[in-house]
């Protein structure tokens, strides 16, 4: 009777060394992104706290006066704006000084990662996050009488338009925090949070600005995203071209110097 022999594929102990795909690093740091955030009780109240405030204080009072228009119709569109400025921009920029000052992102510079996945990884962060930013303001709008305009278009049109932003928010905020140090960067996204409060739409029009500044207000982000809000929630308009061409060349040059000039430490 024939034996039978079995033979068995040798094992291949060679090294295979490499990163992992792009998108399970950005995947990755997102997700720890996400949980820094969260972890951070502070820093939700206050990006929560203001704008609520903001809204319930503007609507509630005689303070704000547009005439025949209605108050919250009008200032839920900009707090939504506020919103995503305080978290993809102030916040983050604030965070992410203080982490390079601390060496963490010196030995995130020493993985896989590049800047630009970093940019993405945080953006993608900031965006959960702002889910739980326009589940709340939206709730307490609608409790004060918010009648929002333009369906599931208008819906839409926003989402389009707070991503964009975010993007734009997060490079800069990127680029600010990669460059200066933290003590600095913690002044200057405060004051610029300040600046774009009062110039931006957000609270008051943008009309009672004299003509002359128009332009130049106009072509900020924070106007952009918050009169573009305004136009599709508020008025029922198509997506705005003009805020949209706004926020890509912003996104777009933030993301070419955050790239260019982000230091690591």
């Amino acid at each position: 009777m024939p034996s039978s022999t079995s033979s068995t594929a040798p094992i291949d102990f060679t090294p295979n060394p490499g990163s992992a795909p792009a998108w399970r690093r950005i995947s990755a740091q997102a997700g720890l992104e996400l949980r820094l955030l969260l972890r951070n009780g502070e820093q939700l109240l206050l990006t929560l706290v203001i704008p609520v405030l903001l809204l319930v204080g503007f609507s509630v009072t005689s303070l704000l006066d547009l005439g025949e228009r209605s108050r919250v119709d009008f200032l839920t569109p900009g707090v939504l704006a506020l919103a995503t400025m305080s978290t993809a921009f102030t916040g983050q920029a604030i965070g992410t000084g203080f982490e390079r000052r601390y060496g963490v992102l010196k030995r995130l510079g020493a993985t896989p990662l590049s800047r630009l996945g970093l940019l993405a990884a945080k953006t993608l962060a900031v965006l959960a996050v702002q889910l739980l930013q326009v589940s709340v303001i939206c709730a307490v709008a609608l409790a004060l009488g918010w009648d929002p305009r333009g369906g599931a278009g208008g819906v839409l049109s926003a989402v389009v338009l707070v991503v964009l932003a975010t993007a734009a928010f997060s490079s800069f905020a990127l680029l600010m925090a990669g460059t200066l140090r933290a003590e600095a960067t913690l002044a200057a996204a405060n004051l610029v949070y300040v600046v774009l409060l009062g110039l931006g739409g957000v609270v008051f029009p943008v009309d009672r600005f004299p003509a002359a500044a128009l332009p130049l207000i106009e072509a900020l982000p924070i106007t952009a995203l918050s009169s573009g809000l305004r136009a599709v929630l508020a008025d029922g308009a198509t997506l705005p071209v003009g805020s949209v061409l706004v926020l890509l060349a912003w996104t777009g040059v933030g993301a070419a110097l955050a790239g260019r000039f982000f230091r690591w430490e």
